[in-house]
């Protein structure tokens, strides 16, 4: 630095509340997804709703819109509790109490909406100017004690107000009417259930808190959902879900068969899963009898063809006469009357929406406050020490009024025992109240009450009635402190107001339980024929009806040869991989017959990554082969453990670097063949060979650096095992094995094997 130069500036210190941008974003992040968590998207165990339920619920509470009140303009609900408790859009309010006002949609339903709100075709509800509303008769059952002391407020979102925390719900609510909400990193489906079956279950907990979780399935054997339906999941794979919290359970719809004149007949739908709408289902059917083409597709695929045969050729016309009697009523009229009914069935459950899944992930606030997935016992756990709780702070409040109301009577009782002296102190007095509390030993509370009566309260009768009601003031004092030392005691209230509101709130189950319904096929029906499936190299693949055909009366593409020639069957899997590894399932029926030249097999599958077709087997679905790769690894499993119901197919084999696909070879005899780039040929047991369901396998044979396995086979005990390849000079060569042959070659797995004589290159053994 020269001398005429200044030194620079220091830095500036960085100010003593900096973050790290990283610090930043993720403390930003997590408090924003807490917020969603907590405020937003998941219910409290304890009364089962969100903050926005909440507050539209205590909103209307204090408007006094109880089920005996007139209904308003939902509008007018909505503005109070955005002005008061819910500082986000109207629509948001709106659309929440819609939701809570749907018979369809909860089991409960906690709003009397009155005018259009919605249905359960996916109509939307009238706008909030249009509809009216009121709490609904249950509703008391969250409401009813919140002004006794029984939970927490705290001060709304500008101090303005005060709002409670919970409100005291006196049954599971997060049960009876479930719950449905996206978080962040985290997500709630609650299914619905029957009020009767839950306090049943509420209620033996109480009696044994040390029931199990098949003590409670036993009296709540599973959701009861609004719309009906049937459940056919196995009463295992129910138990499955509630016991970790998370599964999914089969549900289906419903129908009576309604006979007609001359033998005829036809389906009458009266009941659809929980989500599903009659217009979902004729879409579906509509879009199944008249199909369009896929994305990206010039034309409509096999597979879609065939869904349309199949289904046309059962079903001759589908409407939907639901009305305000019926509130599903979907008609199906068969192709003809003479076709079996179940077979009838079996198909439209199959590829419509008249069966599906729903999915079950009980997650939710719990009395922790943390988000946590509970099985059922611990939700009912949970409620019943709330309702605990609930009942003594309940009680607390109640006996401080009590004690209140006798400190009041016991001054008023002085008063009317002293009047004319009262009279003369407060006459003669400039501060009548320290005055008579000197003079009669009285509290503030007393004297202030005093100087608040009229001179008629002192009358001769008012001194029987404080008498009588000291009395009984006294008596419930003593049943209250009686209350509050004694658990057993609150057992039994708890038990009988339980009991109570499920006398008069309770009904019968509508949801059906019949696990015994065994589930529809997902997979297309088609008869079982024989067929001759045809694959070319450039990837063109069709069918043939039969067996026996020459491949030489086959012709194919200009510049194309064949590649595979299969006999199997149409109801057996087609499974194609490709170069990747991965594995496709075609069903034999969808390809195209005729004498034409096919289609290309990526129009009926999704090659991913790239990947091309390198090989192709059908057989029977229990059929074992031996996948290996050029890389000498392989492994043993069933044509149905490489199947999948994906366009995308499965992950199958694992490859490494430029490992190949060796042709798979079905598993007959007791001992594998393998072959090398180098000429060398071993035989092992098929023992030694591992089972797996896919993956990389062991090692099927020692190989050198730049040496590959180039080929496999299984040949059966007594055949002769044939190796072909190329020899010197280029010359294609054949070398053949006897049984007898093959007992020099036999070696355990791993092993290099024996060179074969006369030098060859192995390219294909049989």
């Amino acid at each position: 630095m020269n001398d005429n130069e200044l030194p620079a500036p220091p830095a500036a210190a960085p100010p003593a509340d900096a973050l790290p941008l990283d610090q930043y974003a993720e403390r930003a992040y997590l408090s924003y997804a807490m917020s969603v968590v907590r405020a937003r998207a998941l219910p409290q165990v304890e009364d089962g709703l969100k903050p926005v339920q909440r507050r539209i619920l205590y909103a209307m509470n204090e408007m006094r819109l109880n089920a005996a009140a007139r209904h308003v303009k939902s509008a007018r609900v909505v503005g109070d509790v955005i002005g008061k408790y819910h500082p986000h859009g109207d629509s948001s309010v709106y659309d929440a109490m819609v939701r809570v006002a749907q018979d369809f949609s909860l089991r409960y339903p906690l709003v009397d909406g009155q005018g259009n709100f919605g249905s359960r075709d996916g109509d939307s509800a009238a706008a909030m100017r249009y509809t009216e509303c009121r709490l609904t008769p249950i509703a008391e059952l969250l409401l009813a004690e919140i002004d006794r002391g029984t939970v927490g407020f705290i001060p709304n979102y500008d101090g303005a107000f005060r709002e409670p925390q919970l409100l005291p719900a006196r049954l599971p609510f997060v049960l009876l009417n479930g719950a449905s909400g996206i978080a962040v990193g985290m997500a709630t489906e609650i299914p619905p259930h029957n009020l009767n079956e839950v306090a049943a279950a509420a209620r033996h907990l109480i009696r044994h808190p040390e029931a199990t979780l098949d003590d409670v399935l036993a009296l709540l054997p599973g959701p009861d959902f609004p719309g009906g339906g049937q459940l056919i999941s196995p009463p295992q794979t129910i138990r499955d879900a509630y016991e970790s919290g998370r599964g999914s359970l089969r549900l289906r719809a419903r129908w009576h068969y309604e006979e007609l004149a001359r033998g005829q007949w036809r389906v009458i739908v009266d009941e659809l899963p929980h989500g599903v709408s009659a217009s979902r289902v004729l879409t579906e059917i509509e879009t199944l009898t008249n199909p369009q083409p896929r994305a990206g597709k010039k034309e409509v695929g096999q597979e879609q063809k065939n869904l349309k045969q199949i289904v046309l050729g059962v079903l001759e016309a589908v409407r939907d006469e639901s009305s305000d009697k019926a509130p599903v009523r979907t008609v199906l009229e068969p192709r003809s009357s003479r076709q079996p009914r179940d077979e009838f069935m079996a198909v439209l459950l199959a590829h419509t929406s008249l069966e599906t899944s729903t999915p079950i992930n009980l997650t939710m606030i719990g009395r922790d406050g943390r988000p946590q997935q509970k099985n059922l016992r611990q939700i009912l756990v949970e409620w019943i020490d709330f309702r605990y709780l609930t009942v003594q702070r309940r009680s607390r409040f109640r006996l401080d009024e009590v004690e209140r109301r006798i400190r009041i009577l016991n001054g008023r009782m002085i008063a009317f025992l002293n009047i004319e002296e009262i009279i003369r102190v407060i006459r003669e007095s400039d501060e009548p109240k320290p005055a008579l509390i000197d003079a009669f030993g009285l509290s503030d509370e007393q004297a202030e009450d005093i100087l608040e009566i009229r001179l008629r309260q002192l009358a001769r009768l008012e001194g029987i009635r404080i008498e009588k009601e000291l009395g009984e003031l006294s008596a419930e004092r003593n049943k209250l402190l009686n209350l509050l030392e004694d658990r057993v005691a609150q057992t039994v209230l708890i038990l009988q107001e339980i009991d109570a509101d499920a006398k008069k709130y309770g009904d019968t189950r509508r949801t059906l339980i019949e696990s015994v319904a065994p589930a529809a096929p997902t997979e297309i029906t088609a008869p079982d024929e024989p067929i001759t499936v045809i694959m070319s190299k450039n990837g063109w693949i069709r069918s043939r009806q039969g067996h026996g055909i020459d491949p030489a009366s086959l012709t194919y593409k200009v510049g194309d040869f064949p590649f595979a020639h299969i006999e199997t069957r149409t109801t057996w899997p087609l499974v194609v991989i490709d170069t990747h590894g991965r594995a496709y399932t075609i069903h034999a029926a969808d390809l195209p017959g005729g004498r034409g030249d096919g289609v290309p097999v990526a129009t009926l599958i999704e090659f991913q990554d790239g990947g091309k077709f390198a090989q192709v087997l059908a057989a029977e679905p229990d059929s074992r082969w031996c996948f290996a790769n050029s890389g000498g690894y392989g492994f043993i499993c069933t044509l149905d453990e490489a199947t999948g119901r994906q366009r995308a197919g499965k992950a199958f084999m694992t490859l490494e670097g430029a490992e190949t696909v060796l042709a798979p070879v079905r598993v007959f005899g007791q001992w594998i063949a393998a072959a090398s780039s180098a000429g060398r040929l071993l035989l092992f047991p098929t023992a030694e060979m591992k089972v797996q369901a896919g993956g990389r396998g062991v090692i099927v044979m020692a190989l050198d650096e730049e040496e590959r396995l180039a080929t496999v086979a299984v040949p059966a005990d007594e055949a002769l095992l044939t190796v072909e390849g190329t020899g010197r000079g280029g010359k294609a060569t054949t070398i053949t094995f006897s049984p007898a042959q093959r007992t020099g070659l036999r070696h355990k797995r791993a092993r290099r094997g024996t060179l074969l004589t006369p030098r060859i290159k192995p390219e294909k053994m049989r």
